[in-house]
């Protein structure tokens, strides 16, 4: 069963297309990965479905329903969580803070004179589960601004399954990272998507190999191939468009 599907998806900018006529299916439970070189237009096909940008052509379905002009908090309350390629967490609230406010979305609780948030200890408790399961909970109360590199990036990552999604877009969770930072991120994309289906925007082929079920390679706004990490290996459109010049 598919839970995310494009159907002719198309995007131009000011005549410029980006997205031409892409027809993606997400199965349900997998882990995929897209691939491209810069400028094959990923992270647009990723604002497209989750809601940024509002598709010139096509349409997107998410567990059977027509989402194409939906917007980013409709979608999240169906159940789907995005990381960013530039992190996007509020540098002076505290991880715990972060966190807590994927919590409150997921529930639908807004601030209230009459409702402190601090007292809900349900919402406390989850946050908290949620900040060990990333590895921050002895920095729950340091301001994103202020850790680590790696540590701002899993933060995002914690944001992203804080809503507790079905479907889970990652947008190239290891950029900039060191080798040590990409083993452990990897890890930890691998135990917080385990139960859920993700999407995953990555420049690193030893993560892409690694983590994904299926991979699709987009081109110049295009859908090349889709496959298994082995057929993708060995698919000759590919080793001529994106795999062997990224290997010389």
């Amino acid at each position: 069963m598919n839970i995310l599907e494009t159907r002719g998806l198309s995007h131009d900018f000011k005549g410029l297309k980006v997205i031409s006529n892409v027809d993606l299916r997400i199965i349900e439970g997998e882990r995929h990965a897209i691939i491209g070189h810069n400028g094959a237009g990923k992270t647009t096909l990723f604002n497209l479905i989750t809601g940024s940008i509002i598709p010139g052509g096509g349409k997107i379905f998410f567990k059977g329903r027509d989402v194409t002009s939906a917007r980013p908090y409709k979608l999240t309350r169906m159940g789907m969580g995005r990381s960013f390629q530039i992190t996007r967490t509020f540098s002076r609230l505290t991880a715990f803070e972060n966190i807590r406010m994927g919590i409150l979305s997921k529930k639908g609780i807004r601030f209230s004179l009459f409702c402190k948030v601090d007292r809900m200890k349900a919402v406390t408790e989850e946050t908290e589960c949620v900040l060990q399961s990333i590895n921050l909970y002895e920095e729950r109360n340091v301001p994103a601004g202020e850790l680590s590199y790696g540590k701002h990036r899993s933060l995002e990552v914690g944001m992203a399954v804080a809503t507790d999604p079905d479907l889970v877009m990652l947008d190239e969770p290891t950029a900039g990272m060191s080798r040590e930072e990409t083993r452990h991120t990897v890890a930890l994309i691998r135990k917080l998507t385990e139960g859920r289906t993700m999407v995953i925007i990555e420049h690193d082929m030893d993560v892409v190999f690694s983590l994904a079920d299926r991979v699709t390679v987009l081109h110049h706004g295009e859908i090349l191939a889709t496959g298994t990490p082995g057929e993708i290996r060995e698919n000759p459109a590919v080793k001529d468009a994106y795999l062997g010049k990224a290997e010389e």
